[in-house]
């Protein structure tokens, strides 16, 4: 029998639904919508996000942030430098100076113990995407957390 891993140090939060990500990433709150019986309107009901899934929807978060976006909140390191390469040609010299940035953002991530794999690739019949897909090792998880693959328009 599996020994049940404690996840309380990867946190828990509101879970987001990435809308879109050029540029600068705008989210919404996941919400369910039930509805009220005899009453108008609608029940909102917020989903929460815990554990690895919370860690990656972190990383995800992190990386499609500007670098210094939240320095005015205190976090002036907080955020990636993949907003830099927005108009870069897809190449591989692109690709790879992406994935600099990528890894770079994550090793700020206190949660994350280490970095297995960072793959960004060509979008297939997107010339100017790529797809990125993440691996790390959280502390304290014994589990692989496996990200993505997201997309990424560099165009």
């Amino acid at each position: 029998m599996r020994e049940e891993v404690k996840t309380d140090h990867l946190l828990k939060d509101i879970r987001l639904d990435l809308i879109h990500n050029e540029l600068r990433p705008v989210y919404e709150v996941f919400t369910q919508y039930e509805s009220m019986s005899r009453k108008r309107g609608r029940k909102i009901d917020f989903d929460l996000i815990q554990g690895g899934d919370n860690l990656g929807q972190a990383l995800v978060t992190r990386i499609l942030t500007p670098k210094g976006e939240l320095t005015s909140l205190g976090h002036p390191d907080y955020g990636s430098r993949v907003h830099e390469i927005v108009g870069s040609e897809n190449t591989e010299t692109t690709r790879n100076l992406l994935k600099l940035f990528i890894i770079e953002a994550i090793q700020r991530e206190p949660r994350v113990e280490e970095i297995i794999e960072v793959v960004v690739e060509p979008a297939i019949g997107l010339r100017d995407s790529v797809d990125i897909s993440l691996s790390v090792k959280a502390v304290g998880y014994v589990d692989t957390i496996t990200i993505g693959p997201f997309s990424f328009s560099i165009g």
